[in-house]
């Protein structure tokens, strides 16, 4: 099914509140029993830059954003602007009323020339004057609904029932009233709303800001045309517990079901949100009593990553968090760990590069990057998730991969997938499984001479932690015997290198196929789509519309992306007359490592490298391009302020 659904954006400045606005409001929907998709956008400074939340709000499941907009709330003139042209027709637009008569091109100082450019080819083009009132009228040629609204005046109404003079110390509530005129105009529960508030702030602000709601319903039921506009929401009944969290909080939440006690990192977007939220959680009460995660600030990311590897020989298990330039950094440290068979985990978000590049924005360029990191060969395992619920399993299954084959495990996200937001049933934590692998203890060495990189058929050594009785080892950054005792010997080098790679086909021939891979559609389609990480849910929608009008194709999302799973690739690409390659980097990455693996080829490509995920819209559209042969080889999409 085509999912019907309510967009709503917030868009203001850095630093005004659009966060919580849209933590709110994605709250109040769930309390209410919708289901509900959030996309966050920021500008890499910590103020004033513009910066906007897209709310998908449904009563089925939603998987992405699509780019329509059908209640646009500004928190200032650039808002208005910039997203102007998103808004449907019948749509509608909360403005304050103090913006009206801003100057599109003089009065809003954030606005690069380059952006000057396209508003006045824009204004050409439509023949819309330069004030933001201007602006207003042309969306009203759409029938798009405006509502002004006095912000300052209503302050200061709250001002004189919450007994406080100053208005500046009110003024951080406009959110909150903005929240409040768009629930008002979709009719919503103000209950919901209200309830939402007391669950994001402490008691005393979250007093105050529900007096700001019930001025905002007020005033909008006074002075708005409420019943005017078409779009509504309504609550539904609901019999399961839900949640609503986002990527860096399920990856969170995962690492400590699967047993993490040791999370090291140094701070860089987007990978900090998830160990702070660890930071805020360190204490764990369980049905045993209380247990503590350590959380370790580091001086840097060299240290983050050795520090993690040092944890891991002690028995924790530990894991690092970062970016592309803090993965940059880890680069020595994650050889090291190949080296010595550490079970080190990393979880690494990408971001836009190269260099600083866009650290706030989205992009999944660090495919390659991550497989051949660190000088040297070496086995890892690189496991790439599509989805929230993804991020929280895969966050606790990372462990058991690494403890059992003794590799690096790369747990691969990025900026998009990290800080969307989501509503799901309550996860079904009895999946999470414990397997620490081939795990040796003292009386079980009594006797015994040990020797940690003992060669074995798998390539898999019996462990043991540092301090174990009996239990002798040695660890250096330098080739070694079965002891750890530095070596150069070619016969000893041989067989090293050959024991730690060969772990790559027991992991391609022990590894179940459904961590693998997930396949959606027709499998018997002659269109193939293959894919990996956040692209998923806006593919799988696609999917979805593309059978409506009878147009038939499959869609690989691949999971574990090193070892590939190359013979079920081959299987399943084989013979295809179409495949297309859907991924968000300028050079295929994917599709290249599937042609050096399978030796196939995608014949097409749909790739995105603006920053910006990939939304329904855009990619429904450039696959029915596809199979109805009006595409290029490849399509590069553009969709997202």
């Amino acid at each position: 099914m085509v999912v019907e659904s309510i967009n709503w954006m917030a868009g203001g400045p850095q630093g005004s509140g659009v966060d919580s606005a849209s933590t709110i409001f994605g709250r109040a929907c769930g309390y209410g029993g919708l289901w509900v998709f959030g996309r966050r956008e920021y500008h890499s400074n910590i103020k004033t830059m513009h910066s906007y939340f897209h709310q998908r709000v449904s009563k089925q499941p939603t998987l992405a954003n699509i780019s329509d907009v059908d209640l646009l709330a500004s928190f200032d003139a650039e808002t208005v602007v910039r997203h102007i042209s998103e808004v449907v027709n019948e749509g509608g637009i909360i403005v304050d009323s103090r913006d009206l008569d801003i100057n599109v091109l003089t009065g809003i100082p954030t606005f690069s020339e380059e952006y000057k450019n396209q508003i006045r080819e824009f204004m050409k083009e439509n023949n819309v004057g330069e004030t933001i009132n201007d602006f207003l009228n042309y969306a009203k040629k759409k029938n798009i609904q405006i509502y002004p609204v006095p912000y300052m005046d209503l302050l200061k109404q709250i001002g004189d029932t919450l007994k406080i003079d100053n208005v500046s110390i009110l003024s951080k509530m406009i959110n909150v009233l903005t929240i409040g005129i768009s629930f008002a105009l979709l009719k919503y529960d103000k209950k919901l709303v209200e309830d939402a508030i007391k669950s994001t702030f402490h008691e005393k602000i979250a007093a105050m800001n529900v007096t700001a709601i019930d001025q905002a319903f007020n005033y909008a039921e006074k002075n708005l045309n409420i019943n005017g506009f078409k779009f509504k929401l309504e609550k539904q009944d609901i019999s399961e517990q839900r949640i609503f969290l986002t990527g860096n909080q399920a990856v969170a939440m995962g690492k400590v079901l699967g047993g993490c006690r040791i999370q090291t990192y140094y701070p860089i977007t987007p990978a900090a949100d998830e160990s702070e939220y660890l930071e805020s959680h360190e204490i764990l009460k369980t049905r045993q009593g209380k247990e503590a995660i350590v959380v370790l600030q580091t001086e840097d990311e060299i240290a983050a990553v050795n520090s993690a590897s040092g944890a891991c020989l002690t028995g924790a298990r530990a894991a690092t968090s970062t970016s592309g330039p803090g993965f940059s950094l880890m680069a020595e440290g994650l050889g090291w760990a190949g080296n010595n068979e550490v079970p080190l985990v990393i979880t690494y978000y990408q971001r836009g590069g190269p260099a600083t590049g866009q650290p706030t924005r989205h992009s999944q360029q660090d495919l390659r990057f991550a497989m051949h990191a660190a000088h040297g060969e070496f086995a890892r395992i690189i496991l790439a998730s599509g989805d929230i619920k993804e991020c929280f399993f895969d966050a606790a299954e990372v462990f058991n991969l690494a403890e059992k084959y003794q590799v690096p495990v790369i747990q691969l996200l990025d900026k998009g997938m990290a800080n969307c937001s989501q509503t799901y049933p309550v996860f079904d934590y009895t999946k999470v499984k414990i397997n620490r692998g081939e795990i040796v203890t003292e009386k079980e060495l009594e006797g015994k001479e040990y020797k940690r990189f003992r060669f074995t058929e798998t390539g898999v050594s019996p462990r043991a932690f540092l301090g174990t009785k009996n239990a002798v080892q040695w660890y250096s950054g330098d080739e070694h015997n079965e002891s750890g005792n530095i070596n150069e010997e070619p016969i000893i080098r041989r067989k090293m290198m050959e024991k730690r790679m060969q772990k790559l086909d027991l992991i391609d021939k022990e590894v179940p196929l459904e961590l693998k891979v997930n396949f959606f559609g027709d499998q018997d389609s002659e269109n193939i789509v293959v894919s990996w990480g956040s692209p998923k849910g806006a593919i799988v929608e696609s999917l979805n519309q593309l059978k409506e009008e009878g147009l038939s194709v499959g869609y690989i999302q691949i999971r574990m992306i090193h070892p590939l799973p190359s013979t079920y690739l081959k299987q399943m690409l084989q013979g295809k007359k179409r495949i297309i390659d859907i991924e968000e980097n300028i050079t295929a990455q994917l599709g290249g490592v599937i042609t050096q693996y399978t030796a196939i080829k995608p014949n097409y490509y749909i790739l995105k490298y603006t920053g910006r995920p990939m939304m329904t819209t855009e990619v429904f559209e450039a696959i029915k391009n596809v199979l109805t042969d009006k595409a290029p080889e490849r399509q590069v999409l553009m969709l997202g302020a």
